[in-house]
C-alpha cells in the first residue's frame, strides 16, 4: 500500500472519509482495514460490516478478506448491499417493524402491477413514472400523507393519489418493496431506541464503498447504526457521483463534515489503471466543476499514447470505423477481445455498434442486458416459492395459480379476490374459509382448495427437507415442463426449460453449500439481480452504457457519440445538471488503461430528419493534448469493401513478418 492507504487503514481515532479518485485502490483500503481490524486489533469480525451497492462487489469484497485472513473464518463480519443489510435487520426485528419474519420483497415488476390495479391504467411507461415518484418519496423519507403536498404536476399528484393505496396493499400481503429495506429499518431505529442499541452493539465498526451514491435514507441508516460512537469509514469519490437520477445525493459528502466536526479527510490520488495523458485529460475535465476537496490524479505508467478523436460522417460510419479499428488494433497488437470496450451514454447507440461488431465476426456482450431473474419463467417459478415462504403474497399467488392454467379462471379469481377483500384477509386465506363456499360453486372453489393444500404440503417440506429435492418434487408436480412445450414454439420452450433448470441447479447447489432451506434460500433471493455463480470471463468486446460501466476497466475504451445534445445530455444541460454530465464523461474517460479514442458524428437521424451535430464541449475540456484523426466518410459499399480489404492486407503484412 502506498502511504495515504495505510494512514486510511490505520486510522481509528473518529469518523472517516477516504477520497477515493478513480483507480486509486478504495477496495483494497477496506479489505485491508478489515484484516487490520481482527488481526492488529483483535475485534471479532461479526462485529463489522462493510455495506456497498452491488452483490458482485460484496461477493467480491468477502473473497479478498477471505484471502488476506488465510486460515481465519470471516463469514460471521457483515459484508453486503445496503439492501441485503435492511432485510436482516426487518426479519431479525419482524415483530416490530409490523412484520412476520417470512415477509415477501416485491420486485419493480410486481409494484407496478399494483399500481396498475390501483390507478386502472396498464400503460407501461406511465405505471414506471408512478413507482419512480413514490420510490424517491420513500428515500426520502416522505410519507403517503405528506407526498400530496410535495406533488409538483399531474404526474406526481396521481402517484401521491395511488401512493396510500399502495402502502396498504403492501401490508395486506406482509410484503415490502426494495425501498422499503433502508426505509423501514430508519423508522424501525428512530422509533425503537431498544433496536437501535441492539443493532449498535453488534455492528461495532462500519465501512461503506461508493459513499457518494447514497441517497437521504441510506446516509439516515447510516448515522443510527453509527450512533454517537461514530466509528466509520466512508470511502467514496465525489467527481465519480453519476446517480443523482435515482436519489443518490453528492451533498452527504458535505453533511458528514457538518454532522461530524470531528471527521478526518484522507484522499487516494495515486492512479493504479491509466496513463499520464489519459489521467492529464481527466484531471483537466473534472476540474472545471465546483469542489468540495481538491484532488489530482497521477499515476507511475508513464505518459502513454495521446487521447484520439475521430469525428464520423454518421452513427453507420462510426460505428464501422470502430469496429474496424477494434479488428485492426487487435490483430496488430496480439491482444483479446475483452481488452476493449465500447462506451455510450444511451442504450440507443448500442444498435449500429452491434451490427457493425456482427458483420466484422467480432465477439461482444452488451453489459446491463435482460437479469436472469427477470425472466418469465424463472418469475413463474419463483412466484410458487415466494408464495411457499408467504402465504399472504398475493401477487405471488396469482401468479402461480394461473401458471400453468388449471381450470381457474378470472371470474373465480375476481370472486375469489371480492371475498378476500370484503374479509381484509389474503386470497390464499379465504380459500380455507367456510364463507367462500356460499359464494362459489363447488366447481370453482374445488381447484382452488386443491392448489392450496398442495402449496402447504410444499410449505410444510421446504422448511425441512434439502432445497434441491423440494423444488425437484415441486417442477414435477405443477407440469411445467409439458407446460412450457405445450403453449411456446420448441425452440423457445427449449431454452426456458434450460433455464429452469439452470436455476433449480444452482438453487439445489446453495442449499447443499450454505445449509439452507428452500423457504431461507427464497427469503433472500429477491435481491439478487444476477445469477450468482462462477461464469468464465467471455472472449468478447464489452458494450455498456456509461453507468454501467461505472467500476469496471478496460485496456482500451471507445466512447461514442461524443456531442452536444448526447454527452451532456440535452435535458441535463436544460435543467441545469451539467456537473453531472461531466462527472458522467468523467467516468468514461477514467475506464481507459492504455488507450482512448473518442468519436463524434457530424449529423444524426432524429425520427425522420437528419440533424447537425456539433462536437461535445467536454471534448475542449480535456485539455489540448488530443490527436484528431481526421473525418471516417466510408458509408458505400465500395469503401466498406476497401476497407476491409486494407484490414486483410494488414493481417498479411504482419503474418509475413511473424
Amino acid at each position: 500500500m502506498n502511504q495515504p492507504q495505510r494512514d486510511a487503514v490505520r486510522y481509528l481515532d473518529g469518523p472517516l472519509l477516504v477520497l477515493a479518485g478513480a483507480g486509486s485502490g478504495k477496495t483494497r483500503v477496506i479489505t485491508q482495514k478489515i484484516a487490520h481490524l481482527v488481526e492488529t486489533c483483535g475485534m471479532d469480525p461479526r462485529h463489522i460490516a462493510a455495506i456497498t451497492f452491488t452483490n458482485k462487489a460484496a461477493r467480491e469484497m468477502a473473497e479478498r478478506v477471505a484471502k488476506l485472513m488465510p486460515g481465519r473464518s470471516t463469514k460471521e463480519a457483515t459484508i453486503s448491499t445496503f439492501h441485503a443489510l435492511g432485510v436482516r435487520i426487518l426479519r431479525q426485528e419482524a415483530k416490530l417493524a409490523g412484520l412476520k419474519p417470512q415477509f415477501s420483497i416485491l420486485d419493480a415488476a410486481d409494484a407496478q402491477s399494483i399500481l396498475a390495479d390501483l390507478s386502472h391504467d396498464h400503460d407501461k411507461a406511465h405505471l414506471r413514472a408512478l413507482a419512480a415518484r413514490i420510490s424517491n418519496w420513500k428515500n426520502a423519507q416522505i410519507a403517503p400523507a405528506q407526498a400530496e403536498s410535495h406533488a409538483q404536476d399531474a404526474l406526481e399528484a396521481a402517484a401521491a393519489h395511488a401512493y396510500t393505496g399502495y402502502e396498504r396493499a403492501l401490508r395486506a400481503y406482509q410484503a415490502v418493496d426494495f425501498d422499503d429495506l433502508i426505509r423501514l429499518p430508519v423508522e424501525l431505529f428512530a422509533q425503537h431506541p431498544e433496536a437501535r442499541e441492539r443493532w449498535q452493539g453488534r455492528l461495532r465498526y462500519l465501512l461503506v464503498d461508493e459513499y457518494q451514491d447514497t441517497n437521504h435514507c441510506q446516509y439516515a441508516l447510516l448515522r443510527l447504526l453509527a450512533g454517537p460512537r461514530a466509528a466509520f469509514t466512508a470511502v467514496g469519490d465525489d467527481d465519480q457521483a453519476i446517480y443523482a437520477w435515482r436519489g443518490a445525493d453528492v451533498a452527504n459528502i458535505a453533511k458528514l463534515q457538518t454532522d461530524y466536526p470531528s471527521l478526518k479527510v484522507i484522499k487516494l490520488e495515486q492512479n493504479y489503471r491509466s496513463t499520464g495523458r489519459i489521467l492529464a485529460a481527466a484531471n483537466s475535465l473534472i476540474a472545471r466543476n465546483t469542489k468540495l476537496f481538491e484532488k489530482r490524479l497521477w499515476s507511475e505508467y508513464g505518459p502513454g499514447t495521446a487521447v484520439r478523436l475521430r469525428a464520423c460522417r454518421d452513427p453507420d460510419v462510426e460505428a464501422e470505423w470502430v469496429a474496424m479499428a477494434i479488428a485492426g488494433h487487435k490483430f496488430e497488437h496480439r491482444s483479446k477481445h475483452s481488452d476493449y470496450a465500447v462506451l455510450y451514454r444511451g442504450n440507443y447507440q448500442s444498435r449500429a455498434i452491434e451490427a457493425a461488431l456482427r458483420e466484422q465476426k467480432i465477439p461482444y456482450v452488451v453489459s446491463g442486458g435482460q437479469s436472469f431473474f427477470d425472466r418469465a419463467e424463472i418469475k413463474d417459478l419463483l412466484a410458487y416459492l415466494r408464495l411457499i415462504a408467504n402465504s399472504d403474497d398475493d401477487p405471488a399467488f396469482i401468479r402461480a395459480v394461473t401458471t400453468p392454467r388449471r381450470g381457474i379462471g378470472s371470474g373465480t379469481l375476481e370472486a375469489l379476490g371480492q371475498y378476500a377483500a370484503g374479509r381484509h384477509i389474503s386470497l390464499f386465506a379465504a380459500v380455507f374459509e367456510s364463507g367462500l363456499q356460499l359464494r362459489m360453486a363447488a366447481k370453482q372453489l374445488a381447484p382452488l382448495s386443491e392448489f392450496c393444500n398442495f402449496i402447504n404440503r410444499m410449505e410444510w417440506r421446504a422448511g425441512r427437507e434439502p432445497a434441491r429435492a423440494v423444488l425437484e418434487d415441486l417442477l414435477k408436480a405443477i407440469g411445467y415442463e409439458t407446460w412450457l412445450f405445450e403453449s411456446c414454439p420448441p425452440r423457445e420452450a427449449e431454452s426456458k426449460w434450460a433455464n429452469v433448470r439452470e436455476f433449480a441447479d444452482w438453487m439445489g447447489r446453495k442449499g447443499e453449500d450454505e445449509k439452507r432451506s428452500l423457504v431461507e434460500l427464497t427469503q433472500s433471493i429477491a435481491l439478487l439481480s444476477m445469477l450468482d455463480k462462477d461464469k468464465t470471463e467471455q472472449d468478447a468486446v464489452q458494450l455498456a452504457t456509461l453507468h454501467a460501466a461505472k467500476g469496471l476497466e478496460f485496456k482500451h475504451v471507445y466512447l461514442i457519440g461524443v456531442e452536444e445534445g448526447i454527452l451532456p445530455h440535452r435535458e441535463s444541460v436544460e435543467t441545469g445538471k451539467l456537473e453531472e454530465e461531466r462527472r458522467l464523461m468523467y467516468v468514461g474517460v477514467t475506464r481507459a488503461e492504455r488507450t482512448l479514442t473518442l468519436t463524434c458524428c457530424e449529423r444524426r437521424p432524429m425520427g425522420r430528419e437528419i440533424r447537425k451535430c456539433e462536437p461535445s464541449r467536454f471534448i475542449a475540456e480535456l485539455g489540448g493534448d488530443i490527436q484528431e484523426l481526421g473525418k471516417a466518410t466510408a458509408n458505400t459499399p465500395q469503401d466498406r469493401k476497401a476497407n476491409v480489404a486494407r484490414l486483410e492486407q494488414l493481417k498479411a503484412l504482419l503474418a509475413a513478418k511473424s
